[in-house]
């Protein structure tokens, strides 16, 4: 009582102390509050920096590797004005408007020189000396076209000239057009595109001179592998050194002189199948050059495409008429037969040509396939050539041996890709059994060196969208799940050398020769690769052995000597 007493008379004599008091307590109850929640605020916070760091690393990865690249879309269809023109037409012996009045006289035996874009098979008229056909052999002449039946010429022919201008769309360049050189300087002349065969005779296009009036007008042409002569002589022109490598033309009138240079004409003298003769063109004050190209034109080599349902758009293809299926295949004839049972669910009757090089081989049993053996281990790119070598197609699909096609593998479309573009091989995409997708694009470019060689540079990625194919794009090197025309794939070859490990190699010896390109829509599935050690078999063990060398192996150790010899490479670097 006394103490209750004793403090309610301090309370009331001190108020100001009471308030303090209660301040400190309210302070450091607020302080405990505050500490409490930094301490449960702390690990929302971690968790909120980690959400904003992993969301800006995801967004980061999408829009660097699958969001769509800026690249140029480039139409790669073939055109109808791309097809090579014919050097000796009517026209050219025609005069213009501006030479209509100025004479001439056609020489008859140089103008029966010239190509009349024409032939006949016909056996020259000779005569019957002793011992003829012992000597010089007996000619002959035979039409091709009695091979088949009357009633079936006709659509043979169409077939055959629509692979024909096919044939020359994809074959003919750029650096093959006819372009005449304006008079820059008084002299016109043809850059590129002249073309002869050899031994033979073409009249030269676009030879002229636009020089200033004088008294007399000159020019002179000069030949390494060959002669001039002229094909009609012109009035008021006179000609020196006919049929010889040195040449003139020379007159006082220079219409004339323009002219008589219409009627020039190449001879071939100095045989070789494919060069080109470099022309000097010349006055006395101006000098140029210009090249004739001399070869044998390149034989074409068709295939029939078979008859199809309809027009040629995707879907109504003869793929079995089209495509071989090809393969290599090495201790892994499960995983074969798992692929030919695949294929036969979606193309029952395509052709599959199998090239084996296993110890203890198994006869694979089927219609319409040809298994082709090989001594044991002789490699992976040797198994190749053998495979492509059989293929009577004229496109070649090629698939590894653990692959299995599915819904989505629609060889149609890799199909409609190459005959409507200008593309040799068309790459897609592998779909491995936890659910990625790759296409394995790659950018292939040789940078000059020195002496010591070049450098090889390799980087993911493409370089443009192929227009019409949105899902395709144009690229150096592809997975190892492609369609390509047999002939492009047989002229670059596969190099046997290469017999365990390789992929590239391949695309590094067609730079310059193929034009790659890959369709992300078209998938083939790929067996499984994972197994739990216990499960793995004796035969996957062997496989592996071959497969999976290391880096001291000595087939690893060839790979960087043919690279290094063979394609005079002296680096390489990639990604």
């Amino acid at each position: 009582f006394l103490y209750r007493c004793l403090e309610n008379r301090l309370d009331r004599r001190c108020p100001a102390a009471k308030r303090q008091s209660e301040l400190e307590s309210r302070r450091a109850t607020e302080n405990r509050v505050e500490r409490t929640a930094i301490q449960m605020m702390r690990p929302v916070q971690k968790s909120v920096c980690a959400l904003i760091v992993l969301t800006a690393f995801l967004a980061f990865l999408y829009f660097h590797v699958w969001l769509p690249k800026p690249y140029n879309v480039v139409d790669l269809r073939h055109r109808p004005d791309q097809l090579p023109e014919l050097l000796l037409l009517d026209h050219l012996l025609v005069p213009d408007k501006k030479y209509a009045h100025i004479a001439f006289r056609i020489k008859e035996e140089v103008l029966e020189l010239l190509p009349k874009n024409s032939c006949q098979c016909e056996v020259q008229a000779s005569l019957n000396l002793p011992f003829r056909k012992e000597l010089f052999g007996q000619e002959y002449s035979i039409e091709f076209s009695n091979a088949f039946k009357p009633s079936d010429l006709e659509d043979v022919n169409r077939k055959r000239e629509q692979e024909y201008r096919s044939h020359q769309q994809k074959s003919h360049s750029p650096l093959d057009q006819l372009i005449i050189v304006q008079a820059n300087s008084p002299l016109e002349y043809p850059v590129q595109g002249v073309e002869v065969r050899p031994l033979q005779t073409i009249l030269i296009p676009g030879l002229s001179l636009q020089a200033a009036e004088r008294t007399l007008y000159q020019v002179n042409l000069t030949a390494t592998m060959g002669t001039f002569d002229v094909a009609a002589e012109v009035e008021g022109v006179k000609v020196e050194r006919e049929g010889q490598m040195h040449f003139s033309l020379s007159g006082s009138q220079l219409d004339n002189l323009n002219r008589q240079m219409q009627f020039v004409t190449y001879t071939n003298t100095l045989f070789h199948p494919n060069t080109a003769d470099i022309v000097q063109f010349s006055t006395d004050e101006h000098r140029a050059s210009f090249s004739i190209r001399i070869r044998h034109a390149p034989t074409p080599k068709l295939y029939d495409p078979g008859s199809s349902r309809g027009g040629a758009s995707e879907g109504t293809y003869n793929i079995s008429a089209l495509v071989t299926i090809a393969t290599k295949t090495f201790i892994r004839y499960d995983k074969l037969q798992v692929l030919i049972d695949s294929i036969r669910k979606f193309y029952p009757t395509v052709t599959i040509i199998i090239a084996d090089d296993n110890r203890d081989i198994e006869h694979v049993q089927g219609p319409h396939i040809e298994q082709y053996f090989m001594p044991f281990g002789k490699g992976w790119f040797a198994g190749r050539n053998l495979a492509i070598s059989q293929v009577t197609t004229k496109y070649v699909l090629w698939v590894d041996d653990d692959f299995i096609f599915t819904p989505r593998t629609k060889v149609e479309k890799l199909v409609d890709v190459l005959e409507k573009t200008s593309l040799d091989l068309v790459g897609g995409a592998v779909r491995e059994l936890i659910g990625y997708t790759t296409t394995y694009r790659q950018q292939i470019s040789v940078q000059p060196g020195n002496e010591r060689g070049d450098c090889l540079r390799i980087r993911q990625g493409y370089h443009h969208v192929i227009e019409d194919f949105p899902d395709c794009v144009v690229a150096d090197g592809v997975i190892n799940f492609f369609l390509a025309h047999t002939e492009k794939m047989l002229q670059v070859g596969f190099d046997p050398r290469f017999n365990r490990v390789a992929h590239l190699e391949f695309f590094i010896d067609g730079l310059g020769i193929l034009h790659v390109g890959s369709c992300s829509n078209v998938v083939i599935d790929h067996a499984s690769k994972i197994k739990l050690p216990w499960l793995i078999s004796v035969k996957e063990k062997q496989y592996a052995k071959f497969r999976y060398p290391n880096s001291t192996d000595e087939s690893t150790k060839n790979k960087l000597s043919l690279l290094y010899f063979k394609n005079h490479f002296k680096c390489m670097t990639g990604n």
